[in-house]
């Protein structure tokens, strides 16, 4: 008997038993893997950066990545592109809270610093390294997740501790090898000094009103300053003749200044004064600075900070100066990468080849020893019941990058000797070594690096 199909009803798919491929995944735009071996390069900058922050007695502090938006919002100021346009925010579904994934570090830091009380025996100076999040447009130097490492002294009010933080930066670069960075620098003077220049900067931009984009018009009366920083060509010609704030700053901050640039002067550090540079968060004032490159097109600036002298009181605590830099992990890894001055990527000092698994209580009490003594050990690692021919072992030995190769066969161990292998200078060169010296041996073969093992 056969049945019919009517218009309302089509044949059921036939069901397969094999299930159905996963669609591969891969990471949110403008958000990028780190592997090996880019990722050593990545460990290089940051035990640089380590060891300079510990030679100057800077100490590290690590903060959440997601922060109450409101730190944001108060910080860095509503009118800001960060808190306007590139922010990653969400509701915590549990409670309700307005959470962000942090866009910079300084508003955290402070956050940390004014919770723990950490100011109450004096200043601090303190260092972070850490990803960071703005939602924007990917390019070249800029990225929706991007990593900074920053430096930050809070309750030092004194010019001598902008300095310190300029030259810590300058003192880095040339441990980096960094090239063909300069220094931009610039006052902004304090609150009060700023809003009689705002005045005057107001008037100026109104008589010009025909020439402003829509960005400066929306900004005119909320934040006028950050007109100055426009890549407008169009408005060149306004903004180079607009009043320059340095010119409405008082005996103090010019002081506070000079007092910066003589000790860079003395340090010689070499700089450029910039009356349109203003930075990009609203807390800044006195000093404010920008190491740049013209290597990596519009995204400039490799490093950039300044003073903040109110933003502790802004985020709750009791008031405090302070002053700060952050560093782009991604654009200063990219100018080293574009001069050819990163680090190659190491490869292990020793493989251990394995011709049969029996021999592997006696491989893993070796290289254990080895270890311990600060050697790095790769062990081969077979597939399925066999550890592999003796010739594909070689093959992944030279392949690791390893200076040596380490030979546990049957006849040596059986003899209580393996072979130590040079897989690089003087290539092919080996000798027997008994079990109970060799990490003597190995330690010193490491130590000659020129040297061919007889």
């Amino acid at each position: 008997m056969t049945s019919e199909l009517t218009p309302n009803h089509a044949a059921e798919p036939v069901k397969s038993s094999k299930p159905a491929k996963a669609q591969a995944l891969t990471a949110v735009k403008g958000m990028n893997d780190l592997l090996p071996p880019a990722s050593a390069q990545w460990e290089w900058l940051e035990d640089k950066v380590r060891g300079l922050m510990a030679r100057h007695a800077y100490r590290n502090l690590r903060t959440p990545i997601v922060e109450p938006t409101a730190l944001f919002v108060r910080g860095l100021g509503e009118v800001t592109d960060i808190v306007e346009k590139e922010m990653y925010s969400f509701e915590d579904r549990l409670n309700g809270e307005q959470l962000t994934l942090r866009p910079e570090a300084t508003a955290g830091v402070v956050r940390a610093v004014v919770e723990h009380n950490m100011l109450y025996d004096g200043g601090k100076r303190l260092y972070y390294m850490g990803p960071m999040f703005r939602h924007e447009r990917p390019q070249r130097g800029r990225y929706r997740q991007f990593h900074q490492i920053g430096a930050e002294a809070l309750g030092f009010p004194g010019a001598e501790v902008d300095a310190e933080l300029i030259l810590l930066a300058a003192t880095l670069w040339q441990e980096l090898g960094l090239q063909d960075v300069r220094l931009e620098l610039n006052s902004l003077g304090q609150p009060n000094e700023r809003a009689a220049h705002r005045t005057a900067l107001i008037a100026h931009l109104e008589a010009h009103a025909d020439v402003l984009d829509e960005e400066a018009k929306r900004r005119l009366h909320s934040n006028p300053l950050r007109i100055l920083d426009t890549k407008n060509p169009a408005m060149q010609a306004v903004v180079e003749a607009a009043p320059k704030l340095i010119d409405f700053l008082g005996e103090a901050s010019l002081a506070h200044f000079n007092a910066v640039k003589a000790i860079l002067d003395a340090s010689g550090v070499a700089y450029r004064i910039n009356p349109r540079l203003v930075r990009g968060m609203d807390y800044y004032n006195l000093t404010v600075f920008e190491f740049v490159t013209d290597r990596l097109g519009s995204q400039g600036t490799i490093c950039g900070g300044g003073r903040y002298d109110y933003l502790i009181e802004q985020v709750g605590g009791k008031p405090a100066p302070a002053v700060g830099w952050a560093l782009g992990v991604e654009r200063v890894l990219e100018l080293l990468k574009e001069q050819g001055t990163l680090p190659e990527a190491v490869g292990p000092d020793v493989y251990a080849i394995v011709p049969d698994a029996s021999a592997l209580p006696v491989v893993f009490k070796t290289i254990q020893t080895l270890r311990a003594q600060g050697m790095s050990v790769q062990m081969h690692a077979g597939a399925g019941e066999g550890m592999g021919s003796m010739k594909s072992q070689f093959k992944k030995a030279d392949g690791s990058g390893a200076r040596f190769a380490l030979i546990f066969g049957g006849d040596e161990l059986a003899r209580g000797e393996v072979t130590l292998k040079s897989l690089r200078d003087g290539v092919g060169a080996q000798q027997a070594v008994p079990l109970v010296d060799v990490a003597v041996c190995v330690a010193q073969s490491l130590a000659q690096p020129q040297s061919v093992v007889a």
